[in-house]
């Protein structure tokens, strides 16, 4: 049997359980609005944190997948381009799969959980949109469906996964091909942009529109320009992306910006893609980072990520419904209690469910990588 390769880098597990967080503060107040309870829905932080929560996982992927690919090629002298979807496949579908039948056919039933509105209407074409990995096409088409409306961004992330092995293996100019996608995003943005202020009152152009603000391919290609930077050793711009004055001034522009929900004007995603960029660069492979993420406790809740992630609507709405019953209106006690759920339920279908596929995964894995690569790997 030969050698595989491994690759590991640090810190990257507790920025993804930092980014689903973000994500849980968001949809706690979004969800105590919906419900009619005292909330923070109104507040630019809270507003903005939980798509900028998503952002940071599709940079990671960006850079994550591109640097894999790379490897891939090097050592292997070409991309299996079936064998990434497979991996993707036994990674993704499984828990998706089983949270959007629990969350179309049984947790509506249960009345503990109930929304307190009808959102059955045309539930199975609703479905349909959901099994052919399309939620953020149903998402935009106005089609939320409670427990599973933040898969929209799994859709996302699959539609990138089905075509970036092909464009990785097809275009020699890797470099170009991350400008060539970034820029080709944002123009279709400018066009249905323009096209939407003379149209009036067009669905299909709402929908085309909102779709596309919600695919954001291009920071997933931001997050693959470091991975280039980084696995071409262009030293003269690592340098000074590593200096720790870009490092303070990246992380002040961040946590400021975010603080106060700052938005940029039509790049706003774009803006942070890159400062998220620059921060993962750093944390997954400066030697001189400034931010040290690489314990056990983040590593093991950056592990059951996926499943924080796929949970946590459901865990939000066990949590303020029993915090209702005894009276418990505090906004620390509600996010520790939904934390606190949505932790018992992915650590439980982590090790009870979805260790299984990852290790079958590892058989289709010819660059082992993130947990089952040991700390010590070159990267």
């Amino acid at each position: 049997m030969l050698k595989k390769e491994k690759i590991y880098f640090p810190n990257l597990n507790g920025l993804r359980f930092i980014a689903a967080f973000m994500v849980i503060i968001h949809h706690l107040e979004q969800i105590k609005f919906v419900l009619g309870l005292k909330n923070y829905w109104d507040n630019s932080f809270v507003l903005v944190i939980g798509k900028l929560g998503v952002i940071l996982f599709f940079v990671l992927s960006g850079f994550l997948i591109t640097y894999l690919l790379l490897s891939e090629e090097k050592f292997y002298k070409k991309i299996s381009v079936k064998q990434f979807y497979v991996r993707r496949i036994l990674r993704i579908w499984p828990l998706y799969f089983f949270v959007i039948l629990m969350g179309f056919f049984v947790l509506p039933e249960i009345d503990f959980l109930s929304y307190g509105y009808d959102y059955t209407n045309n539930l199975m074409i609703k479905f349909g949109f959901f099994v052919f990995m399309l939620p953020n096409l149903a998402l935009a088409m106005g089609a939320a469906v409670p427990f599973v409306a933040h898969l929209w961004s799994i859709g996302t992330e699959e539609q990138f996964y089905l075509v970036w092995p092909i464009f990785m293996k097809k275009i020699k100019n890797k470099m170009g091909l991350m400008f060539f996608v970034i820029l080709f995003y944002l123009l279709i943005k400018v066009i249905l942009f323009l096209i939407k202020m003379k149209t009036v009152n067009s669905a299909i152009i709402d929908t085309l529109y909102t779709y596309w603000n919600h695919f954001n391919i291009d920071c997933m290609a931001i997050g693959g320009v470091m991975a280039l930077l980084l696995f071409y050793n262009k030293s003269k711009i690592l340098k000074i992306l590593y200096s720790t004055a870009v490092q303070i001034f990246n992380i002040a522009l961040i946590i400021v910006f975010i603080s106060f929900g700052v938005k940029i004007p039509f790049f706003h995603y774009e803006f942070y893609a890159i400062l998220f960029s620059v921060l993962i660069l750093n944390i997954a492979s400066n030697s001189k980072n400034i931010i040290k993420l690489e314990n056990c406790l983040f590593n093991y809740l950056g592990k059951i990520s996926y499943g924080i992630y796929m949970y946590h609507a459901v865990s939000i709405i066990i949590a303020i419904k029993i915090l209702q019953i005894i009276k418990v209106e505090n906004f620390v006690i509600q996010l520790v209690t939904a934390t606190s759920f949505t932790l018992i339920l992915a650590s439980l279908s982590y090790e009870l469910f979805e260790k299984r596929f990852l290790k079958f995964k590892r058989k289709f894995s010819k660059i082992v990588s993130g947990d089952f690569a040991t700390k010590t790997s070159k990267i």
